[in-house]
């Protein structure tokens, strides 16, 4: 597989974690502006944001959940020339289910739809590592 088939999923995952942190910054600062809240009000983390910041806000930090493991598993797959069409394939279904999930975090935060695309993601991403971990372990290519 080529570099740019292998990198590009996790392209478009950086990208969407930078797009949720933009959007987080613009609500927020949307929100100072028309003061919804007060700096005094989150100098400390407190949870005082509005709805809409807070979304962004979750959504943003979501991506350094699971996205973590695929990051350091494309490192891994790339580094060790495993990476393959079956990697590639999962990779891409991983990433749109990122995106799913982050799309209903943000628009209408439905728990049930949003977990269903975390839990798919996560199925995704646990078979990428045993297929993985198998094929170093019993020395396949």
């Amino acid at each position: 597989m080529s570099t740019q088939a292998i990198l590009l999923p996790l392209f478009v995952e950086v990208l969407l974690t930078f797009g949720l942190m933009f959007g987080m910054m613009y609500h927020r600062t949307s929100s100072l502006r028309r003061k919804e809240v007060r700096l005094s009000d989150i100098a400390m983390r407190e949870p005082n944001w509005p709805y809409l910041p807070t979304l962004f806000a979750n959504a943003f930090s979501n991506q350094f959940e699971l996205p973590v493991l695929f990051y350091v598993l494309t490192i891994l797959e790339y580094i060790t020339r495993h990476a393959d069409f079956i990697f590639v394939v999962l990779a891409w279904i991983f990433v749109l289910l990122r995106v799913m999930q982050a799309l209903v975090h943000v628009i209408d935060n439905n728990v049930s739809r949003r977990g269903a695309f975390y839990g798919l993601g996560a199925l995704v991403l646990f078979a990428m590592w045993i297929i993985f971990m198998v094929r170093i372990l019993l020395g396949l290519p």
